[in-house]
């Protein structure tokens, strides 16, 4: 038990890190007057959005707990507690699943609330230099790391202790998943109608810069990169880090389960060369030890960054991975400590090691498809100067080569782990890969806050200078993200694995023979959700989008003193515009991924839903990493030729090279993030399901 403790200390420190932090950030001077109004604005639609996004939440939430109770605990766990002699009389997994939304909903929040408030502070040390700038924007971003691995962490921790099975932990996962799809859906449609909005008919059409006060949809643009960005990012990043610790502790229960019963575990401990079965509380544990010694590693990583004031765009992204590859080797060094000091198998520590591998190598391939230092994101650049078809089709051709490595080395890493610490060690490598989450995510969320900062900048009319530090972060935190995207989606991928093993156990299905219609069938399904999912999210993008833009139009046509400062825009127009197609538009996405696999399970059978998350693993792995990447390029091509490339701002090249970007802002903010979340939420789903379906 140990373990388990120190794994409550991490998350306690964690936890009182982030307080000590914002209460830190919240210190800082917030610049001049109108400074602070403009950053009032982004405060108060931020807010208003999460409020209205929220209320629906909770009734969704709320109907789900009922539906687990009756169905779930007191059907299936009541039949367990039978004939193991158990009583049940609590409904486990609702309330765990209620625990596990809730807190991926607060960690989103408390992402947003830090963030919306570091950006104006973050502008204001602009005007002092670029590292002081630099640690405003990173420490936002680390309460936000430290938020998510704590409260995560924690709340794992303490349903274990009360209920000592693993089948209320998939509850909480549950949970965490269902809030983290609705929040990336919903923040991403509303960032990114935003953003098109602003960029159409701001950039391209009104010919004025980005973030003009001008421009009626720049608040809401400024509003959008908090909830889709911090706060979708957030639950999303808590559901990834909750499911890997998670789907590893009810690997290691079924398995240990059905060793003691004399039941197959097919493979889970199969190549460890020591009984684990003889460890039975370390295994369970082990996946917390691991998160909680990544805390530890985490907050050393995060004193580490810092830069001077003449930074170029590679110095300030050393400065940033300083940190990340500080954490990493810290947790390595605990990880082999642990391993001797609880007399296990090398081949658990070695996991380890390949999931932190293979995520860097993975952020690294997505690093060198998408930022603009390389040659594939510098050629994309260059066919815009035929225009925007073809930077499109560049495009879309870059994000399907992208695949290649990262999937290549994903496969690697399972075979590896496989035969390192067999299917417990592929799950375990997921822990491995998230276990610098707390300042993997600060690198990744400290971006948003440094655009806001850009766009206050250039509101207030700040110095030129200021805006050039901004924006240096800026460009910085679009490379981290894309890095983020890239780690997300090989976690994804193991994690859902892991979980489809679970399936497998839990259902006692030993075989999924794609020769039976049934499961062909179930992997058919499988592989088109992803598709669908993309499709809805994306049109729903579109969508908004329309009446953002025609809002704007209207604006202008109605107002023409706007461009000459005579009259003012109505930026609460537009932010109402993009919160009411947010919340309306991730309605039936969301639901699809839970009602799904549902379906499938109660109409076609088990083994036709073990199918379907083969399908699903296999499709949405791809068709993620096609999006990010792609969008991440078309983004970084435009940034390219704003320096001056190809006839720099105004050019036609430039106005080719924002239409690409309009495309590529929901492939890598929407749909693309949503489907790693799809891929767990569905195998969840069927973990949690799946006794019902059974005969």
């Amino acid at each position: 038990m140990e373990s388990l403790y120190i794994a409550l200390g991490a998350a306690v420190i964690a936890l009182l890190f982030a307080v000590v932090t914002t209460q830190r950030i919240l210190k800082e001077d917030q610049g001049t007057p109108e400074m602070r109004s403009i950053a009032l604005l982004i405060q108060q639609g931020a807010a208003a959005f999460l409020k209205q996004e929220y209320t629906f939440l909770a009734g969704f939430v709320a109907v789900m707990t009922v539906i687990l109770a009756v169905f779930v605990d007191f059907d299936v766990l009541d039949r367990f507690g039978e004939q193991s002699g158990e009583l049940v009389d609590l409904p486990r997994t609702a309330i765990a699943y209620l625990v596990g939304a809730i807190a991926s909903a607060s960690a989103g929040y408390i992402g947003m609330f830090v963030a919306v408030r570091a950006n104006v502070r973050t502008a204001a040390k602009a005007r002092v230099g670029l590292n002081p700038a630099l640690r405003v924007a990173f420490s936002s971003g680390s309460v936000m790391g430290m938020t998510v691995v704590g409260l995560s962490l924690l709340c794992i921790a303490i349903l274990y202790l009360l209920f000592q099975h693993y089948q209320p932990l998939t509850g909480f996962a549950f949970g965490a998943s269902s809030i983290a799809l609705f929040a990336r859906v919903g923040g991403g449609i509303y960032t990114k109608a935003a953003d098109v909005g602003a960029d159409i008919v701001g950039k391209v059409e009104a010919g004025i810069p980005e973030d003009d006060p001008r421009n009626p949809a720049t608040i809401a643009d400024n509003v959008g990169d908090n909830v889709g960005d911090v706060a979708g990012m957030g639950a999303d990043l808590f559901e990834s880090y909750s499911g890997s610790i998670v789907a590893t502790m009810s690997l290691a229960a079924v398995a240990v389960i059905s060793q003691g019963t004399g039941v197959s575990a097919h493979g889970i401990f199969e190549a460890a060369s020591v009984d684990l079965t003889d460890y039975q509380d370390t295994v369970y544990t082990l996946p917390l030890l691991i998160a909680g010694l990544g805390i530890f590693a985490s907050l050393i990583g995060t004193f580490m960054v810092r830069t001077n004031e003449n930074a170029n765009m590679s110095q300030l992204l050393w400065a940033l991975r300083t940190g990340v590859f500080v954490a990493g080797g810290g947790v390595l060094a605990a990880t082999a400590a642990a391993v001797v000091m609880l007399d296990l198998d090398w081949g658990i520590f070695f996991a380890v090691v390949v999931g932190l591998v293979a995520g860097q190598i993975i952020g690294t391939a997505t690093e060198y498809y998408t930022a603009y230092e390389y040659k594939p994101t510098q050629a994309l650049a260059a066919q815009a100067q035929t225009g925007a078809g073809t930077l499109i089709i560049g495009g879309l051709g870059l994000g399907m080569l992208s695949t290649a490595i990262p999937l290549l080395v994903i496969c690697a890493a399972i075979w590896t782990t496989y035969e390192l610490a067999g299917l417990y060690g592929i799950a375990l490598s997921a822990v491995g890969m998230l276990s610098t989450l707390g300042v993997t995510l600060a690198s990744d969320a400290y971006g948003p806050v440094a655009d806001n900062a850009g766009g206050i900048a250039e509101q207030a009319h700040l110095p030129a200078e200021v805006r050039e530090r901004t924006d240096a972060l800026d460009s910085l935190g679009n490379t981290t993200a894309a890095t983020g995207k890239g780690f997300a989606i090989g976690s994804a991928v193991l994690t859902s694995l892991a979980l489809m093993v679970t399936y497998s156990q839990v259902t006692k299905i030993e075989v999924f023979n794609l020769v039976e219609v049934n499961v062909l069938v179930g992997l058919l399904i499988g592989a088109l959700m992803p598709f669908i999912f993309g499709a809805l999210t994306m049109g729903a993008v579109g969508r908004a989008a329309m009446a953002m833009v025609n809002e704007v139009r209207r604006q202008f046509r109605e107002k023409p003193g706007i461009m000459d400062g005579s009259e003012q825009p109505d930026p609460a127009q537009a932010v109402a515009i993009a919160t009411s197609g947010a919340i309306r538009e991730m309605i039936i996405p969301g639901a699809l991924a839970v009602a799904v696999p549902i379906a499938v399970g109660a109409l076609a059978g088990p083994e036709a839903l073990g199918g379907l998350l083969v399908g699903s693993i296999g499709a949405g792995s791809l068709l993620a990493l096609m999006m990010a990447n792609a969008g991440g390029a078309w983004d970084n091509a435009k940034k390219y030729i704003e320096t001056g490339k190809y006839g720099g701002k105004g050019s036609d090249a430039h106005k080719a090279a924002v239409v690409g970007d309009t495309v590529g802002d929901p492939f890598k903010d929407t749909s693309g993030p949503a489907l790693n979340i799809l891929l767990k939420l569905m195998a969840i789903v069927a973990v949690v399901f799946g006794p019902l379906f059974l005969g």
